[in-house]
C-alpha cells in the first residue's frame, strides 16, 4: 500500500448533529465513550498498511488537529509515513474548500509532488471496518480507472444516499445522489447499491478529472454529484461491493501471527470460524453518522451483547487517544437504603466514577460522575459530565461540561424538555455542551440529602 496516496474528509460542518458540532468538526464528535468518529477511518487506514495520509480539516477544526496530534502522531517520516493535517490554504483559488473534490483539487500539487500509483479518497465522519488492501486488489485486477465503494441497502433505507447502477460486471453505468425512488439491484427489487464515499483513482484519471471539474461553472465541485457521474462516461469506473466481500480471514489478518490463523487444529479452526463470523458482521456494518437519532442508534448498538459493529475486535484493532484516568470507580452497596453503584449493559470509560448511582444501557465518556440515589438510561454522557442526587435522564445525549442538578429530570417531560433543549424526530434529548440547568424544587424532604 506504499503506492497509495490518501486524503480523508474531516472539514464537514455536521449541520444535522448540531448541538453536538456546535463548537466542533463532525469528525471530532465523540464516539463510543472513548473514540473520535475519525478514529475509525484512521484506524481502516493504520490496518490497511496505509502509510500516507493527508487530513484536510476546515470548520472549527481546533479540537480535531488537537486529537490528531495527540494521537495519531505515530508515524516515522524519515520512512516516508506520515499523517498531515491540512486546512484550506487558498493555494489554486481565493476560496476555501467547495466540495469534497475542490479540497483535493486544491492540494493536487501533493499529488503531484508525491507522484503516488493511486489515490485514495475518504471520509472522515463515518463507523465502519474495512481492509483498503482487498479494495485495491480489486481496483488493480478489474482494470479501472476508479473504484467506488458500495453496500447495500433496503431500498426505503437508501433514499438519502448516492446511488449506483452498475452493469453485469459491476461496470458503474448510473450513479444519482439521494434520489426519491432509489433503483435497485438487478434482479432485487428491494435492495440498492449505495456509494460509501470512498474511492480510489489511478493518478492520472484523478487529476485530468478534478482539473475538468474545476473549470465547470455548473458543478458543486463534489466527488458524489460531479466528479463520479463525470468520469464514468469517459472512464472505465466499476464498484467494489463491500456487502459481498468473500467470508475469508484474510480480510483482517490476524495480528497474533502475521496472517490468517491457521486451520489445523480444532482451535485453529474456530479460531478462523471466529474472524469468518467477524467480518461477516463487518461487512454488514457501514454508519453515514449523519443524524442525531442515528448517532444515537449506533451509540446503542455497541452495547449489544454481539454488537454488529464489535469495539473489541483484536484482529482489526481502533486506535485513538487516551488522557491519563485512573480506573473506573462503583462505590456504595446499601440495598436497604437503595444507595446502590449499578453498572447494567453499559460502556463506561476511565476516569468515571458511580458513586451509588444506576446505569442501565448507557455511554460514559471519561471523568464522568453519577451520585447517590441517580438513575441514568439509555443514555449518552460525554466528558465532565456530573449528574446530582436523585437526578433522573432517559433517551438522552448529554454533551460535555454538563451538570444535572439533584432531582432534576431529563427525557421525562418531553414537553419541558423542548422550551429547554434540542429534542430529535425520535424523541433523545439532546443538552448542548456547557449547558446550565437550574436545580428544580424537590418534592420530597432534602433532610439526610
Amino acid at each position: 500500500m506504499r503506492n497509495v496516496l490518501t486524503f480523508i474528509m474531516a472539514g464537514g460542518k455536521g449541520e444535522r448533529l448540531f448541538p453536538l458540532t456546535k463548537d466542533r468538526a463532525k469528525p471530532a464528535v465523540p464516539f463510543g465513550g472513548i473514540y473520535r468518529i475519525i478514529d475509525f477511518t484512521l484506524s481502516n487506514c493504520i490496518n490497511s498498511g496505509i502509510r500516507k495520509i493527508h487530513v484536510l480539516i476546515q470548520y472549527k477544526s481546533f479540537s480535531l488537529q488537537r486529537h490528531l496530534l495527540m494521537g495519531w502522531n505515530i508515524f516515522d517520516s524519515e520512512l516516508g509515513e506520515y499523517i498531515d493535517v491540512i486546512p484550506a490554504q487558498q493555494r489554486v483559488d481565493a476560496h476555501w474548500y467547495l466540495g469534497t473534490a475542490d479540497a483535493v483539487y486544491q492540494n493536487i500539487y501533493s499529488i503531484e509532488q508525491e507522484r503516488p500509483e493511486y489515490v485514495l479518497v475518504l471520509a472522515g465522519d463515518h463507523v465502519y471496518k474495512m481492509n483498503y488492501a482487498q479494495m485495491l486488489a480489486f481496483h488493480q485486477q478489474s482494470g479501472a480507472d476508479a473504484t467506488v465503494s458500495v453496500i447495500e441497502f433496503e431500498q426505503e433505507r437508501a433514499m438519502g444516499f448516492g446511488i449506483v447502477e452498475v452493469d453485469e460486471r459491476q461496470r458503474i453505468i448510473g450513479f444519482e445522489e439521494k434520489p426519491r425512488t432509489p433503483k435497485t439491484i438487478p434482479g432485487d427489487p428491494r435492495r440498492c447499491d449505495v456509494s460509501m464515499g470512498i474511492y480510489l483513482f489511478t493518478r492520472a484519471a484523478l487529476e485530468e478529472a478534478l482539473t475538468a471539474d474545476a473549470k465547470r461553472t455548473d458543478s458543486t465541485h463534489d466527488f458524489g454529484r460531479d466528479v463520479i457521474p463525470w468520469m464514468f462516461t469517459r472512464f472505465k469506473v466499476m464498484a467494489y461491493n463491500f456487502s459481498a466481500i468473500p467470508a475469508s480471514p484474510s480480510l483482517f489478518p490476524s495480528r497474533r501471527g502475521g496472517g490468517s490463523l491457521p486451520a489445523t487444529s480444532l482451535a485453529g479452526q474456530a479460531g478462523a470460524a471466529g474472524e469468518q463470523d467477524e467480518q461477516r458482521r463487518a461487512s454488514a456494518y457501514w454508519r453515514d453518522i449523519g443524524t442525531l437519532d442515528a448517532y444515537y442508534e449506533a451509540n446503542m448498538d455497541l452495547m449489544q451483547v454481539s454488537p454488529q459493529f464489535n469495539l473489541y475486535d483484536r484482529a482489526w484493532p481502533i486506535r485513538t487517544y487516551h488522557e491519563q484516568w485512573p480506573p473506573v470507580k462503583t462505590v456504595f452497596a446499601d440495598d436497604a437504603t437503595g444507595r446502590v453503584g449499578m453498572v447494567l449493559d453499559s460502556l463506561v470509560a476511565n476516569g468515571c466514577v458511580i458513586s451509588g448511582g444506576r446505569l442501565l444501557r448507557c455511554v460514559l465518556s471519561p471523568d464522568v460522575r453519577i451520585n447517590s440515589f441517580a438513575e441514568v438510561t439509555d443514555a449518552i454522557l460525554m466528558e465532565h459530565v456530573e449528574v446530582g442526587r436523585y437526578a433522573k435522564i432517559r433517551r438522552a445525549i448529554i454533551d460535555k461540561d454538563v451538570v444535572i442538578p439533584r432531582y432534576a429530570e431529563v427525557g421525562y417531560n418531553l414537553e419541558e424538555d423542548r422550551r429547554r433543549f434540542h429534542i430529535t424526530e425520535g424523541e433523545v434529548v439532546v443538552v448542548g455542551k456547557g449547558t446550565v440547568i437550574e436545580e428544580p424544587r424537590p418534592a420530597v424532604s432534602l433532610v439526610g440529602t
